[in-house]
């Protein structure tokens, strides 16, 4: 994916998309993406002659891409694939793919995203990709298990992940050095981190520098994380019930108005007018928590004094969310055989190798990282693959934006100290599972 700035933004629209278009009257067929499709996979002939769409929505991948549909000819010479690139800028990638799923005319295969998986497998809009698994076209023991779980849906497993992203702790070396604070390590809990912020935002009091940060008008790269690390959750795994009023998931919460109220970060007001990942690569912020999307803009900017360590540990663990792209099909695909050729290969090793090449996407194959964990030399990019391991799965449910909405909403009275965090939690997990309630 385009892991730019704008990539929050781009969820947040893929995920509002979501809910403007109803999928439950389209034609998708069934049948064809229900048991008929969990036959067990066997490859079609080499001489097997198609043509295929491909769509994407990052232009930066293109080569890439079109590189592994050399690869893939050179087993299937007939299969010619085209390769459709809509922007990502706002939401044109899901209004053009809503518009096809209305008109059964999606593209032959195309990426596919968390925030709408549940959306188009539930709505009957994906083919069942089982057999690819019991065929022995794909294993799934290959990618990190959160990903598998979060392209799984009701049991049945309908993409194939192709890359995926997840958060560390990102820091200033100039800004420790002078300050006179030790660097992170990867001991550091959720108490190092204040302590240290503290010390730094004291060091560079009007200096506009801050201690420490995340971006708090998105959950990925901030409080999602922390509710996990804190033993809470987002959102149940049959993603019918809101885990925002556990306690896990209120300290999690906590824990950045805590830092917003003793100075270590910026308001709520500063972050929601300068992303935290801008205010970093501006050098006003020591520390950040971010995604691995931005470690390029990161680095060009500080250069050898960008540090990178592990999240540092909450009160039960140090993971992160983990997210990630998958490759689908449409339930009534015109040529399902070559379709899943196609997206078996886009699945292999050496698919995943020549993403890596590129160093702009962690591709999901695991073992696959190298060339992209070698782009920063600088730093250890690692952090991010021995994150992967246990994460947890970015949350979704079948109309993610309805309670996006609600977070976005109602969030900000908590971090910015208008009212009670857990009082605030507790109204929208409320909401939240009114808003469940009515996807059933």
């Amino acid at each position: 994916m385009n892991h730019n700035v704008t990539r929050r933004s781009f969820l947040s629209f893929a995920a509002a998309g979501a809910a403007v278009v109803s999928l439950a009257a389209c034609g998708g067929n069934s049948a064809a993406g229900g048991s008929a499709a969990k036959a067990a996979y066997a490859a079609p002939a080499r001489d097997l002659s198609a043509e295929l769409s491909y769509a994407i929505w990052d232009a930066a991948q293109k080569p890439a891409m079109q590189k592994i549909v050399t690869e893939f000819n050179k087993q299937y010479p007939n299969i010619k694939v085209t390769i459709d690139v809509t922007p990502s800028k706002g939401s044109a990638y899901w209004t053009k793919i809503q518009t096809q799923a209305s008109s059964n005319t999606l593209p032959d295969v195309f990426w596919m995203n968390g925030p709408h998986i549940k959306l188009y497998a539930q709505n009957n809009q994906l083919l069942a990709l089982d057999g690819l698994v019991s065929g022995k076209a794909v294993d799934t023991a290959n990618y990190p298990k959160a990903l598998v779980d979060l392209y799984t849906v009701n049991g049945t497993f309908y993409g194939v992940p192709k890359d995926f992203d997840t958060s560390a702790l990102f820091y200033n070396k100039a800004l420790f050095k002078e300050a006179g604070v030790s660097e992170p390590n990867s001991s550091w809990t959720w108490d190092d981190v204040k302590s240290a912020g503290a010390a730094l935002s004291k060091f560079y009091q009007g200096k506009g520098i801050y201690g420490y940060a995340g971006d708090l008008t998105g959950g990925q790269t901030s409080y999602y994380n922390t509710m996990v690390e804190a033993g809470g959750t987002i959102i149940s795994s049959d993603g019918k019930k809101s885990g925002y009023d556990s306690s896990g998931s209120i300290a999690g919460l906590q824990f950045w108005r805590d830092l917003i109220e003793s100075g270590v970060s910026p308001s709520m007001q500063q972050l929601t007018d300068t992303a935290s990942s801008d205010m970093f690569t501006s050098k006003k912020l020591a520390m950040t928590m971010d995604g691995s999307w931005t470690v390029g803009p990161a680095q060009k900017a500080l250069g050898d004094d960008l540090g990178i360590a592990s999240l540092p540990k909450g009160p039960t663990s140090n993971q992160s969310v983990i997210h990630g792209l998958a490759n689908v099909i449409p339930a009534n695909a015109k040529n399902p055989a070559a379709a899943q050729a196609f997206v078996a290969f886009l699945g292999t090793q050496d698919a995943a190798k020549i993403q890596a090449e590129t160093g702009t996407v962690i591709p999901a194959f695991n073992g696959t990282q190298d060339a992209w964990v070698k782009s920063v030399p600088s730093v250890d990019l690692n952090v991010f693959l021995d994150l992967a391991k246990d994460a947890s799965p970015y949350p979704v449910s079948a109309n993610t934006a309805a309670w996006n909405d609600l977070e976005n909403t109602l969030l900000p009275q908590a971090f910015a100290g208008t009212k009670p965090v857990a009082d605030v939690a507790k109204d929208l997990a409320t909401q939240m599972n009114a808003a469940l309630a009515k996807e059933s």
